[in-house]
């Protein structure tokens, strides 16, 4: 009996190990990439059913869409070499639209991020979106010169350019 009495507290341990284990998906689900997550994950799972896993807009759903995701590979080249970030961060959040870009076929991020898993704060869902525009900016076509595009200015945790302050 007192070799059971020594294996009851380890099995509950035990248990309660297992229980942690179990629960942290759900908290990586609501703080991806503070819990690192990458940005190529993020793409995968949220963008890739309609933009495909090379961001060429070939995503199995893509044909049966009103209109056809673009190729996020040629966003740099296509806006003259230089990859806004910003205004890229803003198309994928849906919260404060760009016109005449992301369509009403495309879900509002913002939104779902911040509804996700537990719920995600304005900086997770920031986090999220950053993730996922950085790994955009490395599938990008280098333009003709072989330069790639210039990375972004600097900013603040509200979002807001530090040239802006």
């Amino acid at each position: 009996m007192a070799r059971m009495t020594g294996v009851i507290p380890l099995v509950l341990l035990a248990s309660a190990g297992l229980a942690a284990a179990l629960a942290a998906p759900a908290q990586q689900t609501s703080e991806a990439p503070l819990m690192g997550e990458t940005g190529a994950e993020l793409f995968k799972t949220y963008c890739g059913s309609c933009h495909g896993r090379s961001a060429k807009g070939d995503g199995p759903i893509a044909e049966h869409l009103r209109s056809r995701p673009p190729d996020l590979t040629l966003l740099g080249k296509r806006a003259g070499g230089k990859f806004d970030a910003d205004k890229i961060h803003r198309i994928i959040d849906g919260r404060n639209p760009v016109g005449g870009h992301g369509g009403s076929d495309m879900p509002v991020w913002g939104d779902a991020f911040k509804r996700s898993g537990q719920g995600g704060t304005e900086e997770s869902v920031r986090a999220r979106i950053r993730a996922i525009v950085e790994h955009l900016r490395s599938l990008q076509v280098l333009p003709a010169s072989g330069v790639p595009p210039a990375p972004p200015a600097p900013q603040s945790v509200s979002g807001g350019r530090a040239s802006d302050r």
